[in-house]
């Protein structure tokens, strides 16, 4: 099994060099892994599901009961000379199964299989979790700098429409101008306000999964050996994608269950032992004067044997019912197959799209703000209209929205790509928080116990709340990127004073 150091290259010197205060993806995702509910609560369904084999196993081994009674005969017949007043009764039996049809053995084979199964639906459950985890991460990331790249907007706007209110002024501009800039202006501050509100959504998110607000989030690590084509995503998918594995193993202990059903119209054997004392307490006779026996005691040897003849069609009702859940069983790997292979294919599209999107969305950002600058210079001797300059400003700031979304959409996408590939688990990003949850330790430490006092302690809640967080603003933490960075005094070009000077 390949294990992947998570963060390389050039990614491990931006995370040393980082702020300390700064949050980074690997602490995002330690943090869920330790402490979100869902992943407890798949470890602890787990934790039942192994139970499964040490009771099925259960019904193959010896049982023995005990039985008392006391009993007050309160009337006594008439003509009952010797009978008791009273009687006090204890037996023991032991029943040891020699012959169940193969029940016991099939049981046993199907529980361990579904424990398997259990153990690497764990696994796929990891894996969408940090999945989700890396993409609410990568939201707040994203959506920060959409509400920064919205409030320099606003900002650069609120200059253009004060410096075409004073060219009215001075009568170098027309009414309409300032009333174009008044529309982009509202427009932008409507923009900004969707913006944040988004941004909030995210934090919010971002607390759900990972448990913490999100401070100063670090620029993620690059992503490890991502395959170069779709079809060597799906082969390795097909091999290691714990969502399907666990489909097979489920599918391979619905075999098992009909080996159970069948054993139902079988023989059971079944050796019985047992062991009776009777004491009257003295009563029995009482006074008749004749002396007899007041205790004693009894033993039984035998063999049991149930021979089904006839149970209404009971057993081959079952049995039908066995083999269409195994039925069923088959088509769901079928249908988990194809799941997993549109998952590995279709991110792998979005991931190879994205990163052409954001060399696209590079070279049209730094187009656009030649562009911005030049058509401000046009427009300050009078080759261009304030329309021009605000188209030109929204050309920039959708380029810029569309660069830090492909971003996004390129992490996330080829996140998700290892996990269809089942390599983005836990024992695969080498996270440093403390030792790994290890299923298969619980396992073995149930599936041979026999003893029926025995248990553990309650489970230490894992999961943590939420309600102390602080509700979330949109407040920034961190400067734009210098590619997405257009500073507000680049709309000199166009101030009242240099409209006033061309005049």
């Amino acid at each position: 099994m390949r294990a992947y150091v998570f963060v390389t290259g050039t990614a491990l010197l931006a995370l040393v060099a980082a702020p300390l205060s700064a949050e980074t993806l690997r602490e995002a995702l330690v943090k869920a892994y330790n402490t979100n509910p869902t992943l407890a609560a798949q470890r602890a369904s787990l934790r039942g599901i192994d139970e499964n084999v040490p009771i099925t196993r259960s019904q193959g081994l010896p049982s023995v009961q005990l039985q008392s009674s006391y009993t007050e005969n309160a009337v006594k017949a008439a003509n009952s000379f010797v009978s008791p007043d009273r009687q006090a009764v204890a037996s023991v039996s032991l029943a040891v199964p020699i012959y169940s049809g193969g029940a016991v053995r099939n049981g046993v084979r199907a529980a361990q299989t579904r424990v398997e199964s259990g153990q690497l639906s764990l696994r796929g459950t990891e894996a969408s979790l940090f999945t989700t985890v890396v993409g609410a991460y990568m939201d707040v990331i994203r959506d920060e700098a959409i509400v920064g790249l919205n409030t320099q907007n606003v900002r650069v706007l609120e200059v253009n429409l004060q410096a075409s209110r004073d060219r009215f002024q001075v009568g170098d501009l027309t009414r309409t101008d300032v009333a174009q800039s008044e529309a982009r202006l509202a427009v932008a501050r409507s923009q900004l306000q969707s913006s944040q509100a988004q941004l909030i959504t995210s934090r919010e998110s971002y607390i759900r999964y990972v448990g913490t607000e999100p401070g100063r989030l670090d620029t993620p690590p690059e992503l490890p050996n991502l395959p170069a084509e779709p079809d060597a995503a799906v082969d390795v998918a097909l091999k290691n994608n714990p969502t399907l594995l666990a489909a097979a193993k489920a599918r391979d202990a619905a075999g098992y269950d009909i080996g159970v059903a069948r054993a139902n119209r079988l023989p059971q054997l079944a050796v019985n032992l047992g062991g009776n004392y009777y004491n009257y307490l003295g009563s029995l006779g009482s006074g008749t004067g004749v002396a007899v026996g007041q205790s004693g005691k009894s033993a039984t040897v035998g063999l049991g044997l149930t021979l089904p003849l006839y149970q209404g069609g009971r057993p081959a009702a079952q049995i039908r019912r066995a083999q269409d859940a195994r039925a069923q069983a088959i088509e769901q790997v079928t249908e988990t197959e194809r799941a997993v292979i549109a998952q590995a294919r279709s991110a792998y599209a979005v991931w190879k799209s994205s990163l052409e999107t954001i060399a696209s969305s590079e070279v049209a950002v730094n187009a656009n703000k030649l562009s911005l600058e030049g058509v401000r210079a046009e427009n300050s001797v009078g080759n261009r209209t304030i329309l021009d300059i605000l188209n030109a400003e929204q050309e920039l700031l959708n380029s810029q929205v569309t660069l830090v979304s492909a971003q996004r959409d390129a992490y996330v996408a080829g996140f998700a790509l290892l996990a269809a590939m089942g390599e983005a688990e836990a024992r695969n990003l080498g996270l440093d928080g403390g030792a790994l949850y290890d299923p298969v330790a619980h396992y073995t430490s149930v599936r041979h116990r026999i003893w029926d006092w025995s248990s553990d302690p309650d489970p230490a809640i894992t999961g943590t709340r939420t309600n102390a967080t602080r509700p979330q603003n949109a407040k920034m933490t961190q400067p734009l990127d210098p590619i997405l960075d257009a500073p507000v005094d680049r709309s000199a070009p166009i101030t009242a004073g240099n409209a006033t000077k061309n005049r």
